[in-house]
């Protein structure tokens, strides 16, 4: 019983200092420092390691490609130009900007995920915001719920897909079949909400001379909108195919690297900088620390619960998948949770092969449910490490209340468009 509470302590203090970050510690160091505790404690063997971060191969290639596929279109101006054109488009309507910015958010998030947004969409929006001399929140804001909302449009919109359906063995079309109305319904939804909130603020209106000139096209510019539209193909015939999206990725990476060289407009600083290698440090500590609770069972008395409720294919099944999901992310952050759910799921194969639908709702539970809070997905907290470089610092309560008015419709109105296509 000892033995199990420390291990419990070792979790909780974990993921407390990821939320609070004292002294600001990083939150990779803090997810090596808990999964090193834990191995010391004998709750993992070296001998295990390996193992464990070889499984999860696909997930590790997937964000260095996805990284350098950002870094490198950011590096050729892609982004800063299209939210340009939507600044130009919206004449000075901070209302039509602002609506702009969430469907630029959403493509983003479409094509390149979640994280890919968080990385590329704030620092834009915050640049352009400050320079138009508009509120800043509202816009920062956009760019993370959006992150997560638009987060299961396709399988590559979020690393927590490519974990259900590489361990789970489903391709595009279901996905598509079960959870591409209940996002398009979630991005609905959220972005009428944000609208009614910050309507005041959505009011004011900013000089279109404010804007920047854009830039005239270039042979990097036109290369890199050709090999992004080359590589959100690749990504839509990876899914339809189920081959390694890592690869698509790591593809996609090597053709922007191409490119830029080809071109002579290669930024070997900026793209080290841009490249958050910390953050393959935080995944490997988190499937390290994820891997020692399964193995004491910690929260296999809350799966099993899910699953159970799940069993009956009813509507409350769905929901209790998705709730479930989407509170255990803000617990223990959703790639720990998808990763609890899967193994769930392994330990009942016919709860899963009589309600596919189960999969689904797991989906829509661990990526919408980190809307919740601050912790609850690499994508916010990946924000939340920009906007603090800025100067900004977003509290849990203000992010936790715009959550609540968003969460609970969405996850309910999702569950049952998905238990209605059952």
């Amino acid at each position: 019983m000892t033995h199990l509470i420390i291990c419990v302590a070792i979790v909780l203090a974990v993921l407390a200092c990821i939320m609070i970050r004292p002294g600001g510690l990083s939150e990779a160091w803090v997810a090596l420092g808990g999964a090193v505790l834990l191995l010391a404690g004998g709750y993992l063997s070296i001998g295990e390691i390996p193992g464990i971060l070889a499984r999860q191969a696909n997930v590790f290639g997937f964000f260095l490609g996805l990284m350098t596929i950002a870094a490198l279109a950011d590096q050729a101006g892609v982004f800063d130009l299209l939210a340009t054109l939507i600044a130009r488009w919206a004449s000075g309507s901070t209302f039509w900007l602002y609506a702009g910015i969430f469907a630029l958010g959403t493509l983003i998030t479409m094509f390149l995920s979640n994280d890919a947004t968080a990385l590329i969409l704030t620092p834009i929006v915050y640049a352009l915001v400050t320079r138009l001399r508009l509120p800043v929140l509202p816009f920062m804001f956009a760019c993370t719920f959006i992150a997560d909302t638009a987060s299961f449009l396709l399988p590559v919109s979020n690393p927590t897909n490519i974990l259900v359906l590489d361990a789970l063995g489903h391709g595009l079309l279901p996905f598509l079949h079960y959870l591409l109305l209940p996002a398009l319904t979630c991005v609905g939804i959220n972005v009428a909400i944000f609208l009614l909130v910050f309507r005041r603020s959505l009011r004011l209106r900013y000089a279109e001379a404010d804007l920047e000139a854009i830039q005239p096209d270039s042979p990097l510019r036109r290369y890199t909108l050709f090999s992004l539209g080359i590589i959100a193909v690749g990504y839509v015939i990876a899914s339809a195919l189920q081959v390694s999206l890592a690869l698509v990725a790591l593809g996609g990476g090597a053709l922007m690297f191409f490119g830029a060289m080809l071109y002579k407009q290669l930024d070997w600083k900026r793209l080290g900088r841009e490249i958050s290698w910390s953050l393959f440090v935080f995944i490997a500590g988190l499937f390290l620390i994820v891997q020692a609770v399964e193995q004491l069972g910690i929260l296999t008395p809350l799966s099993r619960g899910i699953v159970h409720v799940a069993a009956s294919g009813s509507f409350l099944g769905v929901l209790s998948v998705a709730a479930g999901g989407a509170v255990g992310s803000n617990l223990i952050n959703n790639i720990p949770m998808t990763l609890v759910l899967i193994s769930a799921f392994h330990g009942a194969p016919q709860v899963v092969s009589q309600h596919p639908a189960l999969i689904y709702a797991t989906i829509l539970g661990v990526d919408l449910g980190p809307n919740l809070t601050t912790v609850g997905s690499l994508a916010t907290m990946l924000w939340l490490v920009l906007l603090r470089r800025k100067g900004l610092d977003i509290t849990t309560l203000d992010y936790v209340k715009l959550g609540l008015l968003i969460i609970p419709a969405m996850l309910i109105v999702s569950s049952l468009e998905i238990w209605l296509r059952w």
